[in-house]
């Protein structure tokens, strides 16, 4: 039976030097077997002013504590690292990125729940965590889904923010279900995270708000200028090569 990781990161920043000092993750291998996971960890990097303006964890927190790479979620994680189970974040690159710093080789089959939520909920303006948490009501059920579990919500702290996912993941299983009849969800939502998606307008830019389509017929120059001169994530480059 295939095994679900839910996971999310907090870090002392987000530059290349920059470590993981919070991990929070759920092992679900069913509905009545689920572990949870919520542990600080130390690092011999610093906590920038600008993480913690995000995540509130500040150098007291963790001083004295274990480095991530001896704690009960890496070492469960590592013990399970197989095609057969799965590793699900929000953005899944970057807490991905995180691991890797600290020789994680992965070998989960990935589900990124932003991927995912970008091809199944076209019409939302954003698909930010925090903000899909108010957009779909999620806030009304973490609750009740953290006492079930045994933790807390908060803002922005790593297993706060997998209870939010696992919410979320449960809405995309529902669409998938429902626009797919009959295939295999999860092996779906892995086939979208490799997707790109076709993006309808700019999200930034002398043309934020514009359709893309329209700015394409009107200024492809600028589509150019953009393809050459900006870092762009996947979607938008996938995007533009398609105007282009």
């Amino acid at each position: 039976m295939a095994i679900y990781i839910l996971f999310d990161t907090e870090t002392t920043g987000n530059q290349e030097k920059d470590r993981i000092i919070q991990i929070g993750g759920l092992f679900i291998r069913s509905k009545e077997d689920i572990v949870v996971y919520d542990e600080l960890c130390s690092s011999t990097v610093p906590i920038s002013l600008e993480a913690m303006e995000v995540h509130n964890i500040t150098p007291d927190m963790i001083e004295g504590k274990a480095p991530f790479a001896e704690s009960t979620f890496y070492a469960d994680l590592l013990a399970n690292n197989d095609a057969g189970n799965y590793l699900i974040a929000h953005n899944i690159d970057f807490d991905l990125g995180m691991l890797k710093k600290e020789g994680f080789e992965n070998r989960y089959t990935l589900i990124d729940t932003l991927q995912c939520a970008k091809h199944l909920l076209p019409d939302q303006p954003y698909h930010r965590l925090q903000y899909l948490r108010y957009a779909l009501d999620l806030y009304l059920e973490e609750n009740e889904e953290a006492q079930t579990l045994g933790a807390s919500i908060r803002a922005h702290d790593a297993i706060g923010d997998v209870i939010v996912m696992k919410l979320l993941l449960s809405k995309l299983v529902k669409i998938v279900h429902e626009k797919y009849p009959g295939v295999d969800i999860m092996a779906r939502l892995a086939e979208l995270t490799k997707t790109p998606v076709l993006m309808k307008t700019f999200k930034f830019g002398k043309y934020k708000g514009r359709v893309i389509e329209e700015v394409a017929n009107e200024d492809p120059g600028y589509l150019g200028w953009m393809r050459k001169n900006l870092e762009l994530d996947k979607d938008m480059r996938y995007t533009l090569d398609y105007y282009l």
